[in-house]
């Protein structure tokens, strides 16, 4: 009984159908080092960071899936193998381990570092991509 059910499905693929096209923001790690990434924005109850994800050379991972609600999102980024970061003027709360902290004020006071957080500008666009560089290594050019 399963069978022309399955005849159907494969069909509608072989005549066009496809799914909705996904809206996520993703960040890939276009270096030869292993990144650890904090993110932050602003949600329905205030300012919001979390963090930790760990992404291998040349790797990319979704950081929020589904469609961006915002139009501002935050990044702070540091090399684990050769050490630098990728930092920016907004300052938010982040601790060593794995974290979700709800606010931007008093970190220190509150047991946490405060680090600056480079923004991200999508444009009210729903789906978006970070690609984090190396400074001495040229972007790979789109065919």
């Amino acid at each position: 009984m399963r069978r022309p059910f399955l005849v159907l499905a494969l069909l509608a693929l072989g005549l066009g159908f496809s799914p909705p096209a996904r809206a996520d923001l993703r960040l890939c790690n276009m270096t030869q080092s292993r990144v650890g990434v904090a993110m932050g924005y602003r949600d329905a109850q205030g300012w919001l960071s979390e963090g930790w994800w760990n992404l291998k050379p040349n790797d990319c991972e979704t950081m929020l899936k589904g469609a961006l609600a915002a139009r501002y999102y935050y990044v702070f980024a540091q090399d684990y193998d050769r050490g630098g970061e990728w930092g920016g003027k907004t300052f938010m709360c982040v601790r060593d381990k794995e974290f979700t902290i709800r606010g931007v004020e008093d970190c220190l006071a509150r047991g946490f570092d405060r680090v600056g957080f480079f923004e991200i500008d999508t444009g009210e666009q729903k789906n978006w991509t970070v690609q984090l560089t190396d400074p001495t290594r040229p972007l790979p050019r789109a065919p």
